[in-house]
């Protein structure tokens, strides 16, 4: 007899391997919340659908008739992570919170619960991790997180082309968050040549698991801030001065807003190991603000070498520019701080010219180049921005 109801309750009252840290999360009620979760002690499991629930049963799954939503497929960023965790992204959608409240007038506790269900793989029944979501009216309390963001540039052209030298006009991101804490990132550019971000460069630090926080790829860095969000749940955060942008690559640039990962006690996640700080996450990748530069139509544009090249002295020096339709020819100088080094008359069909072996023989290293298109009478057509090189032993 005693056997026979030890096995009733074990069957009854499963033991919980899996946990979940935060176990509970304040939730605003009029809008959407996003909370890092890790599930700690996955054994041999994998994890199944996500759901929103009014009521669990004694196994932590949810009540039948008292489901309020459904994870979506596109929110769901969840990764396993180490060796038996498991990061999920919990967004919950403002639909959610709203029948979540509708429940609580009608006299319902209000408080709901997000299920995550685990599959075994060997077999075993499946296991649900519940995490307690209170309903919390002014967003007090609840985790920083970031509910929509919208870059852009001042004006009316969302993708700006401008000409190599000119400076774009003013931007920023408009950001709808909730809780409060401090908002801490930088602001980056995308050169041409440069790889692209992918979906997972784009996600805030908070976002990620731990161990992939430091994988993310970097860029050209524009400019840094450090702010604390009061619970307004809207800011305008303006970007760096224009001025400051790189203007010299033709292409298409972008202009990538980074958050990186504060401590935020509502949105600390413990994993076993200790505890992660995830303040500032988000359910989406972070959009990027794209602009273009082409060449100066007033300027002949040069190609080789570019602005700033170390040149070798072991190799030929040799220089590229584009070529004018309308050029009788064309006149290439080089020329130290002090005077002219080099000056040379093209014909109209020459887009490039080897310098002379003895360039390399001279005494200054630092040294700038020009190219004039030229008239048939010798007047200038269109002059080229002077460019820096040095030449390197």
């Amino acid at each position: 007899m005693i056997v026979t109801a030890i096995a009733f309750i074990l069957s009854a009252s499963p033991l919980q391997a899996v946990t979940v840290s935060p176990k509970g999360v304040n939730v605003k009620s009029f809008s959407a919340t996003t909370v890092f979760l890790t599930f700690v002690g996955l054994n041999n499991q994998v994890p199944a659908e996500g759901l929103w629930c009014g009521a669990i049963n004694p196994d932590q799954s949810c009540v039948s008739g008292t489901i309020f939503g459904r994870l979506p497929r596109r929110s769901n960023l969840a990764r396993l992570s180490g060796t038996n965790n498991y990061t999920d992204i919990m967004t919950i959608p403002a639909s959610v919170t709203r029948r979540a409240y509708q429940d609580a007038v009608r006299g319902n506790s209000s408080d709901f619960f997000y299920v995550r269900r685990f599959v075994s793989k060997t077999g075993l029944p499946d296991e649900y991790v519940a995490v307690t979501c209170r309903l919390s009216g002014g967003g007090a309390r609840v985790p920083l997180s970031l509910t929509n963001v919208e870059l852009k540039f001042t004006g009316d052209k969302p993708v700006p082309v401008i000409a190599v030298g000119e400076t774009l006009p003013n931007f920023g991101a408009e950001i709808t968050y909730n809780g409060t804490g401090r908002l801490k990132g930088r602001w980056e550019v995308v050169l041409p040549g440069d790889t692209l971000p992918s979906q997972r460069d784009l996600l805030t630090e908070a976002t990620l698991p731990i161990e992939e926080r430091p994988l993310q790829r970097r860029y050209t860095q524009l400019d840094r801030f450090d702010l604390f969000l009061q619970p307004t749940g809207k800011i305008f955060l303006p970007g760096p001065d224009p001025a400051t942008l790189p203007k010299g690559s033709n292409g298409l640039h972008l202009i990538l807003l980074r958050i990186e990962a504060t401590d935020d006690r509502e949105a600390d996640s413990d994993i076993g190991t200790g505890i992660v700080n995830s303040g500032g996450v988000a359910g989406f990748p972070l959009p990027v603000l794209r602009y273009f530069i082409t060449p100066d139509e007033s300027k002949l544009q040069l190609l080789e070498p570019k602005s700033n090249a170390q040149l070798s002295t072991q190799q030929p020096i040799e220089f590229k520019w584009q070529a004018v339709t309308s050029a009788a020819s064309y006149k290439l100088e080089i020329k130290s701080p002090e005077k002219l080094v080099l000056s040379a008359l093209l014909a109209p069909e020459t887009t490039s010219y080897i310098a002379p072996p003895w360039l390399k023989d001279t005494k200054e290293r630092s040294l700038t180049w020009k190219v004039q298109a030229l008239k048939a009478d010798g007047s200038q057509l269109l002059d080229s921005q002077p460019q820096n090189f040095q030449l390197i032993p």
